[in-house]
């Protein structure tokens, strides 16, 4: 663990924050269902204050940790694909980033629920995600959303993006340090085929952007 914490955290310039991240990072693995704030600084022992001004307010190169989390899974992971989904993390209330009623894969129905698109790196024996982003349905573009725009501190630039288009950002970030899948499979809500399979060369990447960009699907 210790040694893991220290190659996550290497990019942190300041000893503190590098005590915070090991310190969230150790509620994310802890038992416990609920893994917000408050509930894993209680299971922690520390308020949970420290843990937010980490995850909100501290600047740190999160492109940079999250380019080595990938490195590291695809080396543990030795994908023989990746793959392109979505999932839903349901939700009580309607003040967290994203909440709509839309339908979720992962609830099998339509209900109000967080959606995360993601980018994993999979084999016969393991799964990891690369990259993940938060995807914002229409209703948190309009004027009546600024108020829980703001309260969610969501940047002025970050608007509604097709899932299909979260993806294609994910994969181009990761293609640019040198990451790239030998076969990328997502099913037919990011294109207008069942499976689209990316085979790790030009013209395959241009064949999967024209699938992708011809997609009907928000």
């Amino acid at each position: 663990m210790e040694e893991f914490v220290r190659e996550v955290f290497a990019p942190l310039a300041r000893a503190d924050q590098r005590v915070k991240g090991e310190l969230y990072l150790r509620g994310l693995l802890l038992d416990g269902r609920r893994k917000s704030m408050q509930p894993m600084a209680g299971r922690l022992g520390v308020d949970h204050q420290r843990l937010q001004q980490f995850m909100t307010s501290s600047t740190w190169p999160v492109g940079t940790v999250r380019v080595g989390l990938a490195r590291r899974a695809v080396g543990v992971v030795r994908p023989q694909v990746w793959v392109v989904d979505d999932t839903g993390f349901p939700e009580d209330g309607v003040s967290s980033p994203g909440v709509a009623r839309q339908y979720s894969g992962t609830l099998d129905k339509v209900g109000i629920c967080q959606i995360g698109v993601s980018v994993h790196a999979a084999s016969d024996t393991a799964s990891c995600p690369l990259s993940w982003r938060l995807f914002l349905p229409h209703s948190w573009d309009g004027p009546e959303a600024a108020g829980r725009r703001a309260h969610c501190r969501i940047p002025e630039e970050e608007r509604h993006r097709p899932k299909w288009q979260l993806a294609l950002d994910m994969l181009d970030e990761l293609a640019a340090v040198w990451l790239r899948p030998a076969v990328l499979v997502a099913d037919a809500g990011y294109g207008v085929r069942r499976y689209i399979i990316w085979r790790n060369n030009h013209a395959a990447d241009e064949r999967l952007r024209e699938v992708v960009n011809r997609a009907n699907t928000a």
